[in-house]
C-alpha cells in the first residue's frame, strides 16, 4: 500500500467505527486535508504514523486512537490472530503478575503488569490471590499497568468483593450499538479478600484495564488509592493491521460507571492520596500497618 491508500484505510476504520461519529468525521477531514496538501509526501513509515496519530489526538482527543508502526513486519495472512497475539504476550509477562509477596507486617503485595485476559490467567490470578490470602492488608500496584482485558478486570475485582451483586462497570460499543455490563462473579477458583484494607497504587503511566481496575474499586470505595492521576483512557479498542508494518487502533466502545454514569477518558483516575509515583509504596506501607497495629 503506498500512502494514499494507507491513509484511506485507516479513515474508513475511523468513520466507521470510531465511538464518536462526529469527532471521527471531523478527524478524517483534516487527515484528508493534509494529505491532499502534501504534508504527508516526504515522510517515511513510522513519521506517517506520528503525523496521522498527532491529527486524531488533536481532533479527539483519545489515546486509543492511533496509527501505529512496527518494524517487525506482520503477516497479513494471519489477521484476525490479534487475540492469539495478546495470549502469547500475557504468557511472556505471566499473565501480567510480576511479584506477589507477603511484606513484613503481614502485608500482601501484587504487582500487576498488565490486566489478562479472564479465562487465560484464572489459574495464575487464583494462585496470587492465595498467596496473599492470609495477610491483613493488601496492596495492589498498578503504577506500570499499561491495560488489557475488561473481562480480566471483572475477575480481579470479584476476588475483593463477597458475591455477584456488584454492578462494576459497562461498556456501550457503537458497532454493536449494545451494553455490555460486567458484575462481580459469584464464583472464583481462589481465596476471596474480604473485610481487610486494600491499597491500589497508581501513577502517570497507569492505562486503560489498569485505570478501570483502580476506577471501579474507587467508586465502590473498595480500595484506597495512592499515587498520581492516570493517563486517561476509558475506551475498548480493535487493532486492524493496514499494511505488515502499520496498524490502525480504533477506540469503538466507551466506559460507563454506574455509579459516576462517566468514566476516566482523558482526565484519568484520581488517587485519595495524592503522592508521587515513586512514594506511593512507602506511603501505602506505611498507613497498612498502621491500621493493621490499630493506631
Amino acid at each position: 500500500m503506498q500512502t494514499p491508500e494507507i491513509i484511506e484505510a485507516a479513515l474508513a476504520r475511523l468513520t466507521a467505527e470510531y465511538i464518536f461519529p462526529d469527532k471521527a468525521a471531523l478527524a478524517a477531514g483534516a487527515v484528508t486535508a493534509a494529505l491532499a496538501a502534501g504534508d504527508f509526501d516526504a515522510l517515511d513509515g513510522p513519521a506517517l504514523c506520528a503525523g496521522v496519530t498527532e491529527i486524531f489526538f488533536e481532533y479527539c482527543a483519545d489515546k486509543h486512537l492511533r496509527l501505529a508502526w512496527s518494524d517487525e513486519p506482520r503477516d497479513l495472512e494471519e489477521q484476525g490472530d490479534d487475540e492469539a497475539i495478546f495470549a502469547a504476550m500475557t504468557r511472556a509477562a505471566n499473565y501480567g503478575v510480576r511479584r506477589v509477596e507477603r511484606l513484613e507486617g503481614n502485608v500482601g503485595y501484587l504487582d500487576l503488569t498488565l490486566v489478562a485476559d479472564a479465562s487465560a490467567g484464572a489459574r495464575v490470578i487464583a494462585a496470587a490471590m492465595e498467596l496473599i490470602a492470609n495477610t491483613e492488608a493488601l496492596i495492589i500496584d498498578l503504577r506500570a499497568n499499561r491495560g488489557g482485558a475488561p473481562n480480566g478486570v471483572q475477575l480481579w475485582c470479584s476476588y475483593l468483593f463477597p458475591d455477584d451483586e456488584t454492578h462494576l462497570n459497562d461498556f456501550y460499543s457503537r458497532v454493536e450499538d449494545a451494553t455490555r455490563q460486567y458484575w462481580t462473579l459469584a464464583h472464583v477458583d481462589g481465596s476471596r479478600y474480604l473485610d481487610r484494607p486494600v491499597y491500589v497504587l497508581i501513577s502517570g503511566k497507569t492505562f486503560s484495564a489498569g485505570e478501570e481496575f483502580a476506577y471501579n474499586l474507587k467508586t465502590q470505595k473498595r480500595a484506597t488509592l495512592v499515587g498520581e492521576t492516570t493517563r486517561g483512557g476509558a475506551h475498548d479498542n480493535e487493532f486492524y493491521p493496514l499494511t505488515a508494518h502499520v496498524t490502525v487502533s480504533i477506540p469503538n466502545a466507551r466506559a460507563i460507571n454506574p455509579v459516576t454514569g462517566t468514566n476516566w477518558e482523558g482526565v484519568g483516575v484520581e488517587p485519595d492520596v495524592a503522592v508521587s509515583a515513586d512514594e506511593a509504596f512507602d506511603v501505602a506501607y506505611r498507613d497498612a500497618r498502621g491500621r493493621i497495629a490499630g493506631d
